[in-house]
């Protein structure tokens, strides 16, 4: 969040939301109608540092995660192509709610575990791959600047392969995936992030500057 904050402008979204569909996304996710109202003005800010235009742009994404448009992460990317549930290429408000919702504190811990699995099937074929593991662990560590030579990240890798393909076939399926889980939380630690339980306290000028239509 603090990086998101480096992205903040005081630009106007061309649409705003209306009052009743903040209501149904209140129903629907793990946030209430002020806290909505909130990320609504957060999501204001972050869809007007590129292009004026009301939606997040992968651009902008990684602006907001790593302070550089331009910088290559596959982490980053990951993430934004699961917020990015129509497939348009940008995301929009009720996209960056909903999955925003599944970080939130309160939010069912099946929808974390999923979503992660989801963030490690790269080539989404319902399966995670010896490869695909691989991947994910050393953008992981880019992305916490932390450095691990091959053969210790290739131990990481295969240790991690062996305890959850219990089924011996080479890759790790969504009951195996949960299985992992269930005997290592730590793998979902960063599927939640405290600050969405009351995120109008943390922010509370984002009430203030919330302009919804009634």
């Amino acid at each position: 969040m603090r990086a998101f904050l480096s992205c903040l402008s005081l630009k106007k979204n061309k649409q705003k939301p209306r009052y009743q569909e903040a209501i149904i996304l209140a129903s629907e996710t793990s946030f209430t109608i002020n806290e909505i109202k909130a990320l609504y003005d957060l999501f204001k800010k972050l869809s007007n540092c590129i292009y004026d235009d009301g939606l997040i742009h992968k651009e902008e994404f990684h602006l907001a995660l790593l302070r550089n448009s331009h910088k290559q992460n596959l982490f980053a990317d990951r993430v934004f192509d699961l917020f990015d549930v129509k497939r348009n290429g940008v995301i929009e408000f009720e996209e960056f709610v909903r999955s925003l919702s599944i970080f939130h504190p309160n939010a069912p811990k099946e929808d974390k575990i999923t979503f992660a699995f989801r963030l490690y099937d790269l080539r989404e074929t319902g399966y995670i791959e010896h490869e695909e593991l691989k991947e994910m662990v050393l953008a992981i560590l880019t992305e916490s600047e932390l450095t691990l030579s091959d053969e210790e990240v290739e131990s990481i890798v295969n240790k991690t392969m062996m305890e959850a393909d219990s089924k011996g076939d080479g890759k790790i399926d969504q009951e195996e995936w949960k299985e992992l889980v269930e005997k290592n939380p730590a793998l979902i630690k960063n599927m939640t992030l405290p600050y969405l339980k009351d995120i109008t306290l943390a922010f509370p000028s984002f009430i203030l500057n919330t302009d919804f239509e009634e």
